[in-house]
């Protein structure tokens, strides 16, 4: 009887969990045209009460970020999730110029043993049809509990745009990974004891970079840590589909300036991969990582010089 209780029980915390949307979800979402492009990198915060949801949406877009409250429907028993009027940027507009895209969520929820997905579309308007392509979103529950509440409180709209190139923009310090000046031996060692390995060597306009790093494939229990210049500035940092951003600024004194990946395990399955993405404001460069416990992949990074034009 303890037995048959048990899994009854089991079955009912399953089910009950799987009726709700409530949650802090991240992924990505892709254009439906001639193929798909990996433009979007969304998150989602959401509270369910009843049928209602209401929440926060916020996504990166090449050098900006917008975020906006939102408000929405969800049928607990079909398991469908609709949030309607959302504002997101044509994927062909460039830094200098915007044009919003209104746009319907919907998207149906699904649980498995291992992960929770809203897998659905951002619908367009038909009387845009032939302007804004509907994206392909896929969602996944970040499992860390986070108070909803509060991220929903304190959240405001927001567009922000990165770009460091410009000559008035100032990069805060504590924007940037402070390199320890104390930096021990024993930190560098294992790292030099490993070759380079150059994967990619690429030009920036801008004198800071943002990187973000990503599990590439699956997602299989990869820790890595960053050095920049050979010195360490970001430990052992596990991998996700969730992006891990650094900002960092390049050393004028250098002609190259060089980011490698150190493995610190090999996850579940080997070599230690990951998907690096340099955004210098202007353009935006996806790198495929691999390093192991007896190589550091590495990417070369050089600033553009000005194009100096002489006159006769």
């Amino acid at each position: 009887m303890k037995y048959l209780f048990s899994i009854a029980l089991i079955v009912l915390t399953q089910h009950t969990f799987s009726q709700t949307v409530t949650g802090n979800w991240y992924g990505h979402a892709d254009v439906i045209l001639g193929g798909t492009h990996n433009n979007y990198l969304t998150e989602l915060v959401l509270k369910q009460k009843g049928n209602e949801v209401e929440g926060v949406m916020g996504y990166y877009f090449r050098n900006s970020y917008q975020s906006f409250i939102v408000r929405g429907k969800y049928n607990p028993k079909t398991r469908y999730l609709e949030i309607k009027n959302i504002p997101i940027v044509y994927f062909r507009s460039n830094s200098k110029m915007t044009v919003d895209c209104v746009m319907d969520f919907e998207a149906t929820l699904t649980v498995s043993k291992i992960k929770s997905n809203l897998r659905g579309y951002f619908m367009r308007d038909p009387r845009y049809r032939y302007t804004c392509p509907d994206l392909t979103v896929l969602f996944t529950l970040d499992p860390k509990e986070v108070n909803q509440d509060s991220a929903i409180i304190t959240a405001t709209a927001s567009h922000v745009i990165w770009k460091p190139a410009a000559e008035d923009v100032v990069v805060t310090v504590d924007a940037i990974p402070v390199i320890k000046e104390n930096t021990t031996p024993e930190e560098i060692q294992p790292f030099e004891q490993r070759k380079t390995f150059i994967i990619n060597e690429i030009e920036v306009e801008s004198d800071s970079v943002r990187v973000t790093l990503y599990d590439n494939g699956d997602i299989d229990g990869d820790v890595v840590s960053v050095f920049y210049n050979k010195l360490p500035v970001l430990n052992k940092q596990v991998l996700s589909a969730q992006g891990t951003n650094l900002y960092l600024q390049l050393d004028p004194s250098k002609n190259i300036n060089e980011i490698s990946l150190f493995a610190e395990n090999l996850g579940n399955i080997p070599p230690n991969t990951a998907l690096m993405i340099v955004n210098d404001g202007a353009k935006r460069y996806e790198l495929f990582m691999t390093s192991d416990l007896k190589m550091n992949g590495t990417v070369r990074i050089k600033k553009k010089r000005p194009v100096v034009i002489s006159r006769q």
